[in-house]
């Protein structure tokens, strides 16, 4: 199975017999001061800086997120977007639990495409209230969706079979709203093994378990099993391969931090022909350099 996105110049395509697929994190106010501060004063200087420096790193999708407190998202985000539109080609994954911010958000992206783009919605989780103000959205804008495997119950902490069924009951909510499956990524959801040393592994088997029980095209917020210890990057780049190893095939993370475990990980798994990417890749980034 095929997910495609598009930003109207550009189409990436997420399935098992592609590449995996990067989703760059980076705009974001979550713990960035700076950031923040420019979005509360209206300057999306750093937004354009951010999305640039991410494509050039190797990411293939970018997430736009401007939720930080005092911003009002419902302005801000499409003019986020619509400025990310503007300085790179790739598709954009936007980033926002307001649902009037959204459709601000994917009215702009398939203005400025001209009708061509297909965008990534993050997210929507199991509960009612989510399904309800996503759905409609992702169906009427023919937008990709992101669904988080939690509920009204919250996150099966310790149960990665509660997961799969929470994604099963997301797809089946979603086909009967007319998106499609093909236009799903399940994440399972990475949860910090600083509370519990499981976690890792659970997350590992709900993913394992979704891609041989429902076949489906999985994202990941991999950096989140590491919050709250020290070294978080030795953590994350552990944890990669093993991600994409069970299935996930379009994460979300700091693109440049770890695009070179991603592309050692593909070719060990059989997906870069003749090493092409990765020596690409090492011709471009020589060692010491």
């Amino acid at each position: 199975m095929q997910t495609t996105l598009s930003s109207g110049r550009r189409t990436v395509i997420i399935g098992d017999d592609q590449p995996t697929r990067l989703i760059g994190e980076r705009i974001n106010p979550t713990g960035r001061k700076k950031l923040t501060a420019a979005l509360l004063a209206g300057d999306l200087e750093m937004v354009r800086q951010e999305a640039a420096a991410q494509v050039a790193a190797g990411a293939d999708i970018i997430d736009v997120n401007v939720g930080a407190a005092g911003v009002d998202d419902v302005a801000l985000l499409p003019r986020a977007v619509a400025a990310v539109m503007d300085t790179v080609d790739a598709p954009i994954s936007i980033d926002t639990a307001n649902p009037v911010a959204l459709r601000a958000a994917l009215t702009v992206y398939r203005d400025k495409s001209g009708g061509k783009g297909k965008a990534l919605i993050n997210s929507m989780n199991g509960e009612e209230k989510s399904l309800n103000a996503v759905l409609p959205l992702a169906a009427e804008f023919g937008a990709a969706v992101i669904c988080l495997t939690m509920d009204d119950r919250g996150i099966p902490t310790d149960d990665p079979g509660r997961r799969v069924d929470i994604a099963r009951n997301l797809i089946a909510r979603a086909e009967a709203m007319g998106v499609p499956r093909e236009n799903l990524l399940i994440d399972c959801l990475a949860m910090t093994v600083g509370a519990d040393q499981r976690a890792g592994a659970i997350t590992l088997e709900a993913i394992r378990r979704v891609r041989d029980e429902l076949g489906m095209n999985m994202t990941l917020g991999a950096s989140n099993v590491s919050f709250g210890l020290p070294e978080r990057e030795t953590i994350n780049r552990a944890f990669l391969p093993l991600v994409l190893m069970a299935g996930v095939n379009c994460p979300i993370v700091n693109v440049a931090k770890v695009r070179d475990v991603i592309l050692a990980t593909d070719l060990l798994l059989g997906k870069d022909e003749f090493a092409m990417n990765y020596i690409q890749y090492c011709r471009s980034h020589p060692a010491g350099a």
